[in-house]
């Protein structure tokens, strides 16, 4: 465990090096964060109440989301280029020589690389947003609590559901296809352009309980006290158990994928 909370570290420090690249990150989310709330101001103005939320609910739902978009890496990304790259130079055989687990070195990378991201693009762009919109904070000090462990659970599924992409470039040699086709189903099924409580029919049942809702939905539900009590444990226990299943079939497609491994150059 040592070892892997200074992966945590490392990670940690490493992003935190990108100044320039971390600025116009949490710029881009600031300026995307205004047009969407205005465009979700003018939609609620036409349509009070739409999904259950109410305005300051709904613009709250757009700077949350955008504080989580980095954070839990709904478009891709973090230790999935270091994967790719390896791929291409072959050394992802060195990785799976060295004595610590493969599975779980990526994990904590990606940990580091959530906790720097959730400090320097998500607090900087929620805060503009709060200064300038009326939105909703938590009532509650606890929620804080309960927002942040969501987040954790979110980013270990979004790890889950990237690792197994990463994975197919054991047989492809080259995943960047997967995670463009990863890339839009997450944006489109975590919640990321519109609330699922705004999903019509069928599709509203059953994008709740695929594991891309445990990336914004629950998070941003959690921080806007929309699940309390025992609505909140179902909420972080479906997250948990999403973490479980992608992580067990992370590693099952791992051992399957090692048994023969196949590097460009040799």
């Amino acid at each position: 465990m040592l070892l892997y909370a200074a992966v945590v570290r490392g990670a940690f420090r490493r992003f935190s090096t990108y100044r320039a690249a971390t600025l116009a990150g949490a710029f881009t989310n600031t300026v995307f964060g205004f047009i969407l709330a205005y465009t979700y101001l003018a939609l609620w103005h036409a349509r009070p109440g739409l999904g259950g939320y109410d305005e300051a609910a709904a613009v709250t739902y757009i700077w949350v989301s955008q504080a989580l978009l980095a954070t839990v890496a709904v478009m891709g990304g973090g230790f999935q280029d270091d994967v790719q790259e390896r791929f291409r130079s072959g050394d992802i055989a060195i990785d799976l020589y060295r004595p610590v687990d493969f599975q779980g070195w990526w994990l904590a990378t990606d940990l580091g690389r959530a906790g720097f991201e959730l400090l320097a693009r998500g607090v900087p762009p929620t805060l503009a947003g709060a200064l300038v919109f009326h939105t909703r904070m938590p009532e509650h000090p606890l929620t804080w609590a309960a927002f942040l462990l969501a987040t954790l659970l979110a980013v270990v599924v979004s790890f889950g559901l990237r690792f197994l992409v990463s994975l197919t470039g054991f047989w492809l040699h080259d995943s960047e296809g997967v995670q463009s086709v990863l890339m839009v189903v997450s944006l489109f099924f975590s919640g990321m352009l519109l609330p699922l409580a705004l999903f019509p029919g069928l599709l509203g049942t059953v994008a709740p309980l695929l594991p891309w809702a445990a990336l914004i939905k629950v998070p941003t539900d959690v921080f806007l006290e929309r699940v309390t009590g025992t609505q909140l444990l179902g909420a972080l226990g479906f997250q948990l158990a999403w973490a479980v299943v992608l992580l067990a079939a992370g590693r099952l497609v791992q051992l399957l994928a090692t048994r023969k491994v196949v590097v460009q150059g040799g």
